[in-house]
């Protein structure tokens, strides 16, 4: 089981606790980005920078990705994409993206897409706060506490 992030998007603070969270559990980590990542030195956190281009990264974590992988992503196309592949899909706000609840997400995120290319403010994510951090944290510890009772 690794750990996929899309990093170039993904919170420093989030990163941190994915961080730990490898070096915890010795769970790979693999922070995907299209810019250098610079991460800590561990056998179970690494990194790969991707060419820019139009999602470049996020093709990479879905060619890679496997069934019971974690992938860490705000990119709702992605989670569907990963989802369909039987990973497991969390944005870095504790979000739990399932089969049941994606389908739902993508039509919100088309849906607001028109209205700003239509020319409507519809304005951004609020700032990332410490309720994030403790929702992606929980979400994050009670999916490695289920993946290590599975293997035993």
């Amino acid at each position: 089981m690794t750990i996929w992030v899309d990093a170039d998007a993904c919170p420093v603070a989030a990163k941190e606790i994915l961080f730990r969270a490898a070096v915890r559990t010795e769970t790979p980590v693999v922070l995907v980005a299209n810019q250098y990542m610079r991460v800590p030195p561990s056998p179970f956190i690494k990194s790969i920078q991707v060419v820019s281009g139009f999602d470049v990264a996020d093709n990479e974590i879905a060619q890679n990705a496997q069934a019971g992988d974690l992938v860490v992503t705000s990119d709702i196309p992605l989670a569907a994409e990963v989802v369909a592949k039987q990973c497991v899909a969390l944005n870095p706000r504790g979000e739990l993206y399932t089969k049941e609840n994606i389908r739902s997400r993508l039509n919100m995120r088309d849906f607001m897409e028109t209205l700003r290319s239509s020319g409507i403010q519809t304005g951004g994510s609020p700032p990332y706060d410490q309720t994030d951090r403790q929702k992606f944290a929980n979400q994050l510890d009670a999916y490695l506490a289920r993946q290590k009772n599975k293997r035993g």
